[in-house]
């Protein structure tokens, strides 16, 4: 027994080994390798895995156990930490570029159930009424409790005109709410605009993508042929975020050549950057400066950012990066708080793990982490209807918590955001809330700002 133990722990060490190898972390090998492993925990694998082999209910391939081994070492991490298996990575690639196949959720887990983060605009499962906040329980006649996330996500993908049952724990919700979804493949536009009425522009970015700041260039050509703008809209509501380059690259298009937009810190060389208002940090696979197509007159226009609870990540970088310069005004009400960085490292199996490796920071050093940016002029979606119930980053368990700023998690609610003067949202709020529709309060609300400001600035001439 005891030799059998020691072999399978020189493979489960050959195999760890074998892991840092095909993920290029050489220098970062050799200084695991000068620390003294774990041998008593390493032995506590050894003896779970030979229980395992020799005594479950029926058997088990060891290709299954070391997976599903590496997948609960990442997942135990944080909620964004995972392991990604041949068709995850491959979907995930697909994801960057705006198309793939499935229902049109961004999602994560919590307490072993899918939690949906938002839904994505103009998809099958925004149509069907799924909602920010929703714990599925079931897939079809599958109970969720159990599975991986990237199994959950397999699931859910698939040919597109297949159907899925999706059952659903609401708050609010006596019963379970089921939902039938038709897949398709889904097409995110990643940036969308239109002139409001004379002089005064509208750009929605959905998702931050690989050609996201190519595509805002164009959109604010198009709005500058109709006439100069006097005040522009940067829409972010909704937006769970994406490609870093992508939000370095829409900051740059407002920002001073050479700003800084970002900085990330971690425990590796790699992972402590700046990233700044440059080509460099911009382009990536392309020597073509799209930025150099701006029209005239978009550094200076008099800005207003939306955001809500549902802009994470790369949104809340550009936000953040427009508040700190003062370039823009942030409307809206508190953003989602998710301030970290993952890493794609491919394995050699054509797998890969999405790896958190830092977090990141505002121009001014602000920690987002379960936090968010506050706006400076917090509007509601609907007037005295306030956020009480959207999901959080600071709601996932097992969060990063907040490094630079010790009352993050002990927030109250931001004004507006549930201090008790309005009504529930969940209840109130119209199930299908249109972005830049004629019931759009924020951005109403946005444009009478951006007049006000138009008269000051008349004013002053």
């Amino acid at each position: 027994m005891g030799s059998r133990l020691q072999k399978i722990g020189l493979v489960m060490t050959g195999v760890c080994a074998g892991v840092l190898i095909s993920l290029n972390l050489t220098a970062q090998a050799e200084r695991v390798s000068s620390l003294p492993l774990p041998v008593e925990e390493l032995r506590a694998f050894a003896d779970v895995f030979n229980a395992v082999k020799q005594g479950y209910v029926e058997q088990v391939e060891d290709k299954k156990l070391i997976t599903q081994a590496i997948s609960g070492m990442l997942s135990g991490l944080d909620p964004h930490s995972a392991y990604l298996d041949a068709d995850a990575f491959k979907d995930l690639q697909v994801g960057t570029q705006g198309e793939f196949g499935g229902l049109g959720i961004e999602v994560g887990m919590e307490d072993g159930f899918v939690k949906v983060i938002s839904p994505i605009e103009d998809t099958p499962a925004f149509r069907a009424g799924v909602k920010a906040g929703d714990l599925i329980v079931k897939l079809d006649d599958t109970p969720v409790k159990g599975m991986s996330l990237s199994d959950a996500v397999k699931r859910m993908r698939g040919k597109p005109k297949t159907e899925i049952t999706l059952t659903i724990a609401r708050k609010g919700e006596a019963k379970p709410v089921v939902v039938k979804i038709v897949r398709e493949v889904i097409k995110v536009q990643s940036v969308k605009s239109k002139v409001i009425e004379p002089g005064y522009g509208y750009v929605r970015v959905v998702q931050f993508q690989e050609n996201t700041g190519r595509y805002l260039v164009d959109h604010l050509n198009r709005i500058y042929k109709e006439a100069p703008l006097k005040g522009l809209v940067l829409d972010l509501r909704n937006d769970p975020g994406g490609l870093l380059h992508g939000a370095v690259g829409v900051s740059a298009a407002f920002l001073e050549p050479g700003a800084l937009v970002v900085s990330t810190d971690g425990r590796t060389e790699d992972a402590k950057r700046r990233y700044n208002a440059s080509p460099e940090d911009y382009l990536r696979g392309t020597s073509h400066d799209f930025l150099r197509g701006l029209p005239s007159g978009v550094k200076d226009v008099p800005m207003i950012v939306l955001v809500n609870g549902g802009s994470a990540s790369a949104s809340e970088i550009v936000a953040g990066a427009l508040q700190d310069h003062r370039r823009a005004i942030v409307m809206g009400t508190q953003t989602f708080g998710k301030g970290s960085v993952q890493t794609i490292l491919p394995l050699n199996n054509s797998s890969a793990i999405k790896l958190t490796t830092a977090r990141y920071y505002t121009p001014s050093g602000r920690s987002i982490q379960a936090k968010g940016i506050e706006p400076d002029i917090v509007v509601d979606e609907v007037p005295g209807v306030h956020s009480t119930q959207r999901v959080r980053e600071a709601d996932l368990l097992g969060h990063l918590e907040n490094d630079r700023d010790a009352e993050a998690e002990k927030r109250q609610p931001a004004a507006g955001e549930g201090d008790g003067d309005g009504k529930d949202e969940s209840s109130q709020a119209p199930a299908r809330f249109e972005m830049a529709g004629k019931d759009d309060h924020q951005l109403l609300q946005a444009v009478n700002l951006l007049k006000g400001l138009q008269i000051i600035q008349n004013s002053r001439l």
